[in-house]
């Protein structure tokens, strides 16, 4: 088992104040949205500084007395320790044993309600909690005691939290420190305002959500006896009438603080504790509305929402989830998460920052000032920074061993694919490993150095390098989607005679699988050489590069930049390059 303090950092700024620049996305997907009636959540952790790679915790007995280090994710430095459970489960990346997954996405908030002495950081959060809990309802309930009892460090986050049956989201941010003091103004004890603020809403069946670093929940029930409790009711979680939890200080402590002044019915959590501005509109929200448009046709009307137009309209925010035109398959979960806010007025491939290649990437930093006017360039669903992705899906109709499958990849979504580990593997494939190299460590057998030098080379000509890489994951993809319910039947029958053996099966499967993707990445990445090196394009026919009778290379094609950009040059240092006649 790989201590967390072997994880390297990943840098998350606070999108409160308009810093995309490290920023994550997640979907929700509950049983009736889907074509297969499986419940799916996605993840693209995004940092310039976080190395892609699997992370993986066996399951464990430990004695009484035993204390949990606790060491930040972000940044690796050892905070304190709390008591261990008797027993964890067994964690593969973000999903457990029992078809549990848990994803999220950083808003920030409000920076004096981070309480740096916390012991418990949002990325312990999620993994301390996968290794706890076998359901949402009860992966909500150790959320919200092991801050309540140890105190949260972080800033605001959005966790998206699944199970077979039920998708819940989760908002959460501190609530700052205070603390009594001595004659002489010392501080004497622990934070008295230790612990966080938080909601927790189910999505209803049928609907689909999604956040992106902008608190989402808005007003919601309190407690009245219906389908709402408070942290004081914790017990009565898993009565599945409820629908909403939530801290019962979430709106005393906005109160206190001089956050919120308004009736109680009337408070809600976005607004109150992660106001939305430009930033959280066109930088965060966006992600969520370029998701919802592609499922549902309505939310085309958010599009000027999107785009951070319309701040001072509170109805005009979009719903906290909606239900699709059509259910939505898993391949279409993986590719939604490849977007680039394509067909829009924010469509990166279209302006001339998009370069004659019409590559949908800007590089950083994401703002820039001409002529004291200052500029933003978008910040789409997939993006170059991203570490590790994944599309956690859990199914019902079988049992957890075989229902789990974290299709995880790294590196850019829109330029990598997706493999699939069934999250009752016991080891983690070689390639994808904690410790086969690092950001500034190259490894040939990394899966993150594979996928980014293929990515790396499509950036350099994207409207014609993307269609090939393109190629490859969606064979790839569907090849995997097209084999699981041959691999799910066998491994059914081995588990049927043995629980043991049908693990041990699925966890060759996922390593085998995860090798053959990092193989044929291998293969893709030296045919991009190939193909395009020195600014040429080779010619092919039947997949093989053509040659001449005589056995030369057949004369590359050489296209001509496009009109617009030829037309660009021409206005900039036409008369320098004009052709004298």
């Amino acid at each position: 088992m790989k201590k967390q303090s072997l994880f390297l950092a990943i840098t998350m700024l606070v999108v409160f104040n308009w810093q995309p620049a490290t920023a994550c996305t997640n979907f929700l997907v509950t049983k009736g949205a889907s074509t297969d009636g499986s419940t799916m959540i996605t993840y693209a952790a995004d940092s310039h500084t976080l190395y892609g790679e699997l992370y993986f915790w066996l399951a464990a007995k430990y004695p009484a007395g035993t204390m949990l280090k606790i060491y930040e994710w972000d940044s690796g430095r050892y905070i304190g320790e709390i008591p261990q459970v008797a027993q964890t489960y067994r964690v593969i990346g973000n999903m457990n044993e029992h078809s549990l997954a848990i994803g999220e996405t950083t808003f920030g908030g409000h920076r004096k309600l981070v309480d740096k002495n916390g012991l418990i950081d949002y990325g312990s959060l999620i993994y301390i909690t996968l290794q706890r809990a076998k359901t949402a309802r009860e992966a909500i309930k150790i959320m919200a005691e092991l801050v309540n009892n140890y105190g949260y460090c972080s800033d605001g986050e959005s966790f998206s939290i699944a199970d077979p049956n039920e998708v819940w989201i989760l908002e959460m941010v501190g609530k700052g420190e205070k603390y009594k003091t001595d004659k002489k103004g010392n501080k004497t004890g622990e934070n008295l305002s230790k612990g966080a603020v938080w909601v927790a809403v189910r999505i209803p069946d049928g609907y689909v959500s999604s956040h992106a670093n902008q608190a989402r929940i808005q007003t919601f029930p309190l407690a009245n006896g219906t389908n709402s409790i408070t942290s004081l009711e914790l017990d009565k979680i898993f009565n599945p009438e409820v629908e909403i939890v939530y801290a019962h200080d979430v709106v005393s402590v906005a109160r206190e603080l001089g956050f919120y002044e308004g009736e109680d019915k009337d408070f809600s959590f976005s607004d109150t504790y992660n106001p939305l501005d430009f930033g959280g509109a066109r930088g965060c929200d966006a992600r969520t509305w370029s998701f919802f448009k592609n499922v549902n046709k309505d939310m085309w009307k958010y599009q000027d929402y999107a785009m951070g137009k319309i701040l001072d309209d509170p109805k005009a925010r979009m719903p906290l989830y909606i239900k699709p035109d059509k259910k939505i398959s898993p391949k279409q979960v993986m590719d939604f998460m490849r977007d680039h806010y394509e067909g829009t007025k924010m469509d990166m491939t279209q302006d001339i920052g998009a370069g004659p290649y019409k590559i949908p990437y800007r590089w950083r930093p994401m703002n820039f000032e001409v002529d004291n006017q200052k500029y933003v360039n978008e910040r789409a669903i997939a993006t170059q920074q991203t570490g590790f992705w994944f599309v956690a899906q859990s199914r019902s109709w079988l049992p957890n061993a075989i229902g789990g499958i974290l299709w995880f990849g790294v590196d850019d979504a829109a330029t990598s694919c997706l493999t699939p580990i069934y999250c009752s593997s016991t080891k983690v494939p070689y390639e994808y490993a904690v410790g086969n190299g690092d950001l500034l460590t190259y490894s040939s057998t990394s899966a993150f150095w594979i996928f980014s030098r293929v990515a790396n080379s499509t950036y350099l000509r994207y409207d014609s390098i993307s269609a090939d890489v393109v190629k490859v994951v969606n064979e790839l993809e569907n090849r995997y989607l097209d084999m699981t319910a041959t691999v799910d039947e066998y491994a059914l029958k081995l588990y049927n005679d043995s629980p043991e053996k049908a693990i041990e099966y699925l966890t060759d499967y996922s390593v085998t699988a995860a090798s053959a993707t990092v193989n044929r990445w291998k293969e893709l990445d030296t045919y991009l050489l190939v193909k395009y090196i020195d600014g040429n394009i080779k010619k092919e026919k039947d997949g093989k590069f053509l040659r001449t009778q005589t056995g030369v290379p057949a004369s590359p094609n050489q296209p001509a930049l496009p009109e617009f950009w030829r037309r660009a040059i021409v206005k900039d240092v036409g008369e320098t390059l004009k052709i004298i006649e």
